[in-house]
């Protein structure tokens, strides 16, 4: 086994969703990667759910801490065994997540970013031996900073990652940041100023709490598509249509807006009144009116009424805290010069798609870049830097809050319709 060089390993804690790299200190060079799905969904699939569940008591509180802490270590010991490398040889564990994981990976209590204002227990950086979580394997851990509300590490690991703090960076501004997932996180670079924001889009994007939704896994339905009257659809894999991933929702919903099977109020119209060849598939189950993508003797996936209305609520919330953030800086939509879009969910993205449903304008679509995994090359990044550039970034962040404000509650109202093709 190795042990003379040095390594670090970057975790990128998703709500969802987990991804860790083992990387070679001497060479920049991953040399091992693993991932998987957040054991603490069966606890809810959004943060809420789970620091609800965090506050019922502290043993709960302690499952739910024990339950990531356990699957970090069964992560960091695969990667350590799959590139021969021991513990030893280790010099940091950087993770970035959003408040609530970092609040639950340290088993701090959760009553006050549970809560208005949501203000998180220490909004600082955290330096321990994972032995401290409950683990058997000694490694130091590096925990990024939660600057506010629900604005935490990933947006600190995506900036830095991007090399924010770099002697010469440059980018067009404003510019506007954009991390899609299941806890929305914004930020906007305008006249050299950082505001950011935290938009409850719920689990919405990735499907999470949908029907027949599920993650971007082996016969997940990730993209839809119209040929003449025949519906086209790509599952991940090419295995056997089982669900539907995020991707294949945004498709589908732009779909049925493109050919008049809903109106831009979110309703699904009466199969009748449609003249589209897909008005059959417009079809009552179980009481409720669904899209029915794919049906076989076995299995059914559809797009229900309520996942819709679910799929409104992200994206007029991720939309309003934008024009928030704008607001703050004192621009519009139409001056955005640069738009990233990063998280694993956010780069399996059409552009075209999240113009479609309102999301992104027309301006932002043409200045659009993909950072695919970028909370984790943030992560990746803190292994070879101070990390006190890390907490120095996280402090020139302006955090806004959203929750209770008239502003982004007009703006909600505003943007919770799609954008009407007619």
């Amino acid at each position: 086994m190795l042990s003379a060089k040095k390594y670090g390993i970057a975790i990128d804690l998703g709500t969802t969703t987990i991804a860790a790299v083992l990387v070679d200190s001497s060479t920049g060079v991953a040399v091992a990667a693993q991932g998987g799905l957040n054991p603490q969904r069966q606890f809810g699939l959004d943060v809420i759910s789970r620091l609800d569940y965090a506050m019922g008591s502290p043993g709960q509180l302690h499952e739910l801490q024990q339950l990531i802490n356990r699957e970090l270590e069964r992560i960091c010991t695969g990667l350590l065994a799959a590139a021969g490398v021991v513990a030893s040889a280790v010099g940091q564990v950087a993770v970035a997540g959003n408040p609530a994981m970092g609040h639950l990976l340290l088993g701090l209590p959760v009553a006050t970013i549970a809560k208005p204002p949501y203000r998180p227990k220490d909004t600082g950086a955290h330096r321990l031996l994972t032995t401290a979580l409950g683990w058997q394997l000694e490694l130091p851990l590096f925990l990024f900073p939660a600057p506010g509300g629900f604005v935490g590490g990933v947006t600190v690991a995506v900036l830095y990652g991007l090399g924010l703090m770099e002697p010469g960076y440059s980018m067009p501004e404003p510019a506007i940041f954009l991390d899609l997932g299941t806890n929305g996180e914004i930020t906007l670079l305008a006249k050299g100023k950082l505001y950011a924001t935290s938009a409850a889009a719920g689990p919405a994007f990735e499907a999470g709490n949908l029907a027949c939704g599920m993650a971007a896994l082996p016969g997940a339905i990730a993209s839809v598509a119209l040929d003449g009257a025949k519906l086209l659809l790509k599952t991940v894999a090419d295995r056997p249509a089982a669900g539907i991933c995020g991707s294949g929702v945004l498709d589908t919903v732009v779909l049925l807006l493109a050919e008049g099977l809903m109106d831009s109020t979110g309703g699904l119209c009466d199969p009748a009144a449609v003249s589209s060849p897909l008005g059959n598939r417009l079809q009552e189950i179980g009481g409720e009116r669904h899209f029915v993508l794919y049906r076989d003797a076995r299995k059914l996936v559809s797009l229900s009424q309520t996942d819709i209305r679910q799929v409104q609520l992200a994206k007029g919330a991720v939309r309003a805290g934008m024009e928030v953030l704008f607001a703050r800086g004192g621009i519009t939509a139409a001056e955005v010069a640069a738009t990233v879009i990063t998280g694993s969910f956010g780069a399996s993205l059409s552009l075209g798609s999240l113009k479609s449903v309102g999301v992104l304008t027309e301006n932002m679509i043409e200045n659009a870049m993909f950072v695919k995994e970028g909370a984790l090359a943030g992560a990746i990044r803190s292994l070879f830097s101070p990390v006190a550039s890390v907490e120095t970034l996280a402090g020139s962040l302006k955090i806004i809050p959203l929750s209770g404000t008239p502003l982004f509650e007009k703006a909600f109202m505003a943007q919770i319709n799609f954008p009407s093709n007619r």
